[in-house]
């Protein structure tokens, strides 16, 4: 059985309590029993059908996000894991993740979806300052994140931590702060991430309206710069640009999937995948709209298209998820863009400390790390 290629399952429930400003994924506003059960019936249908695309594999992680899949009726989402078990096969424990957000009524379901199968629970404090909560328009506060917090770390076996940082006047001992109180909790897993406006959202709007003024460069790289040093400090290791494990063990099965070029499912409104299909990489692509996916699904038993990709998208694709992570890419994964350790633009990033002196793997410094959007773009456009 392990000799069967690795697969994760991501699992996407769009609902949400409220949208944050922030916020540019594919989520809805919290609707009717009704509504949520028959996507539930559909997920399960999506996935089953997808198993005859696949075929027999080793089944690593499942991974329920969204929108805030912990909304969602705990039976379903045992109903799903128990689904994925019965297809896939796997040779040990499968990691199973749950996104959730810190209010008291969603706590208040922690010790239920330990027994539909969750063993990770990704939790969202983003903040324990109350007026920081509020600005990122948030439903909890600081004092329901740490209730939150202490029954996650003893309800699941893991427990990943998610921050946002880089708010606007957000100062480097305000920030180390926030990160000391995380520490504190005892969580394995840090994912703190740098405030990003996205096209299209409120906060876009905002900035835009001149409503407030993100950080600028020298005061994002000093907070960053803070939030490695700090959780390094601590025991972390930052195994991803945004992503810190105390332990190999406490790392991310799934988001390696992810950024090792693995394959992995995906199934409910707007999910992708990655699929090694006849020998080539494979995107899936699910109906966007809740209805559009119910309806596709009961009408052709899948819910998404596909598309193959060209090697050269693959090459592209590797660059852009694996260079995230500490171990990069292997050479010889970028064939079909040309690069290796003595092309032009590896030589001159890597004069720049931005890329490292690898002759095995393609991986960025840490310096290079804090500016991967520009790294990865110039290694895509100066390739042969």
């Amino acid at each position: 059985m392990s000799d069967l290629p690795p697969l994760g399952i991501y699992v996407h429930w769009p609902y949400c309590a409220r949208i944050c400003p922030y916020c540019d994924f594919n989520v809805v506003r919290d609707r009717g029993q009704a509504e949520q059960a028959a996507l539930a019936d559909a997920i399960v249908a999506d996935l089953t059908a997808q198993r005859a695309l696949t075929g027999p594999r080793r089944l690593v992680s499942v991974f329920l996000g969204g929108g805030t899949p912990s909304l969602m009726n705990p039976d379903w989402a045992a109903r799903i894991v128990e689904t994925a078990n019965a297809l896939w096969t796997s040779d040990g424990e499968v990691e199973v993740s749950l996104e959730a957000n810190p209010t008291d009524a969603e706590a208040g379901r922690f010790a239920a979806f330990c027994d539909a199968g969750v063993n990770r629970l990704s939790l969202g404090l983003q903040s324990f300052d109350d007026a920081a909560l509020a600005f990122l328009g948030r439903n909890h506060d600081a004092a329901q994140a740490r209730r939150a917090a202490a029954t996650a770390a003893a309800t699941f076996p893991r427990l990943s931590v998610d921050l946002i940082y880089a708010l606007p006047e957000q100062t480097v001992d305000a920030w180390q702060k926030q990160l000391a109180a995380v520490i504190d909790l005892g969580a394995e897993h840090v994912s703190p991430y740098q405030l990003t406006i996205e096209a299209g959202t409120a906060f876009d709007r905002a900035v835009r309206r001149g409503t407030f003024t993100p950080p600028g460069d020298e005061a994002a790289s000093a907070l960053y710069d803070a939030t490695q040093a700090t959780l390094e400090a601590a025991g972390f290791e930052a195994y991803e640009v945004s992503n810190h494990a105390r332990g190999v063990a406490a790392r991310s099965r799934h988001n390696l999937v992810y950024w090792r070029g693995q394959d992995y499912v995906g199934a409910g409104p707007g999910a992708h995948g990655r699929l090694t299909l006849d020998g080539a990489r494979t995107a899936t692509t699910a109906r966007t709209g809740v209805a559009d996916y119910i309806r596709t699904v009961g009408e052709t038993g899948v819910g998404f298209e596909t598309e193959t990709l060209t090697p050269v998208e693959v090459a592209e694709e590797r660059i852009l998820m694996g260079l995230r992570t500490y171990e990069g890419v292997a050479w010889g994964e970028l064939a079909a863009l040309g690069l290796g350790p003595d092309s032009g633009v590896v030589r001159d990033l890597s004069g720049q400390g931005l890329l490292a002196e690898d002759r095995e793997r393609l991986r960025a410094t840490p310096e290079g790390r804090f500016v991967l959007d520009g790294v990865t773009r110039g290694l895509i456009l100066g390739a042969s």
